[in-house]
């Protein structure tokens, strides 16, 4: 069975940091690119980042480019995206997701950004 299963998530102040992390199980997590994209209330899913099977090739959003870094261990199966600098508009519900639109992804953590 596949699952994607996110954590980390949880409420930052303005200008903090999170790390979140996704296990991926049931399908050859070493052979895909893998992405993270989130849904803010109210809005469609938007794509963040994606990173190659080897992690040498990352690709992110242009809004966040240079805040978020998304990594990888093939050998735990497991994604990350590191968040500097969250901004009260990141509050969202982040996803990993084996593909950039969103259509097979996890359930979620909520990210929430306020003081």
């Amino acid at each position: 069975q596949v699952q994607l299963v996110e954590s980390g998530g949880g409420l930052v102040q303005p200008g903090g940091s999170l790390t979140l992390s996704c296990v991926g199980e049931g399908f050859s997590f070493v052979t895909e690119w893998m992405h993270w994209v989130r849904q803010a209330p109210g809005k469609e899913l938007e794509w963040i980042s994606g990173i190659s099977r080897t992690g040498i090739r990352k690709d992110y959003a242009r809004s966040m480019e240079g805040r978020f870094t998304t990594s990888r261990n093939n050998d735990k199966s497991m994604l990350y995206l590191q968040m500097n600098d969250l901004k009260p508009e990141d509050t969202a519900t982040y996803y990993c997701a084996r593909d950039r639109y969103g259509h097979i992804r996890g359930l979620g953590t909520q990210v929430t950004v306020s003081l």
